[in-house]
């Protein structure tokens, strides 16, 4: 890899919320939803979680990919999972030239904006790792 990639989130685009997969959860994520929201977390969790033994993640409503993605973006923003936030530092795109490269062509802010700096993103991609272990 090189010694930084270059990215910088567009104004106004939702395209990494439009891609298929699951948005996955930790605890806190919940957590903090929730209150942002004004609810408890049961209540949160019975609308929009989805629970197995190791993992949590979002449900995927009907229509759409995400229940809080809306025209002008993301209804969470200021608490949305560690998956959206770290987005596109996760480990299999940092780890691959030619993953982030396929990235790219779904995703504007890449290779656009000031250069991260590889270690950055490698500490972004670590805190991946950390708060979702049962995927990596």
């Amino acid at each position: 890899m090189a010694q930084g990639l270059r990215f910088e989130c567009q104004p106004g685009c939702t395209e990494c919320c439009r891609q298929p997969g699951f948005v996955y959860l930790t605890e806190r994520d919940l957590l903090r939803a929730a209150a942002f929201l004004g609810m408890t977390a049961e209540a949160f969790e019975r609308k929009y979680v989805y629970r197995t033994r190791r993992l949590l993640r979002l449900r995927t409503p009907r229509e759409g990919r995400c229940h809080f993605l809306r025209e002008d973006g993301c209804s969470i923003h200021p608490v949305k999972p560690a998956q959206c936030r770290i987005f596109p530092f996760w480990p299999e795109l940092v780890e691959s030239r030619r993953e982030w490269q396929k990235t790219g062509a779904y995703c504007p802010g890449i290779g656009k904006g000031p250069l991260v700096q590889i270690e950055t993103a490698q500490k972004e991609a670590a805190d991946m790792r950390e708060s979702y272990p049962a995927l990596y």
